[in-house]
């Protein structure tokens, strides 16, 4: 008569263990602090002129989402709830972030929403400044 057994081996926990998870959780906890801190810091500063509020934000927002995984899990539902909302903000929490293409297509939006058609400027410069280009390059 064989018997088989199948059992694991007892994890044993050493305190060198417990010492990392506690200060991982600790860290955990203080970064997470420290975006929620930042976002609520560049909510408040985003009417004052300059886009200073955007960048603390966004650095305050990947902390939260590097930490949490309930604000990960609520972010990717809000994404697929609303994507043209969350596209530009995902543009730039990527490791090489698009600024500058991020604020050219928010501009866009902004003359899109306020302006009448008429009065619109930014899609006339682009395309001027999009002719002198091939001129340019075509001499």
């Amino acid at each position: 008569m064989t018997v088989l057994v199948l059992a694991m081996p007892r994890a044993r926990r050493t305190a060198d263990d417990l010492a990392r998870e506690l200060i991982a959780r600790f860290l955990r906890v203080i970064l997470l602090s420290v975006g929620v801190l930042l976002v609520i810091g560049g909510i408040a500063i985003a009417p004052l002129p300059g886009p200073m509020g955007l960048p603390l934000t966004v650095v305050g927002l990947m902390l939260v989402l590097r930490n949490s995984f309930k604000a990960r899990k609520q972010f990717v539902r809000f994404q697929h709830a609303h994507p043209k909302l969350i596209f530009p903000l995902r543009r730039l929490l990527r490791r090489e972030p698009e600024v500058v293409l991020v604020a050219w297509q928010q501009a866009l939006r902004v003359e899109r929403l306020i302006m009448p058609r008429k009065w619109r400027l930014a899609i006339r410069w682009r395309k001027s400044l999009k002719r002198r280009a091939a001129r340019r390059s075509g001499q």
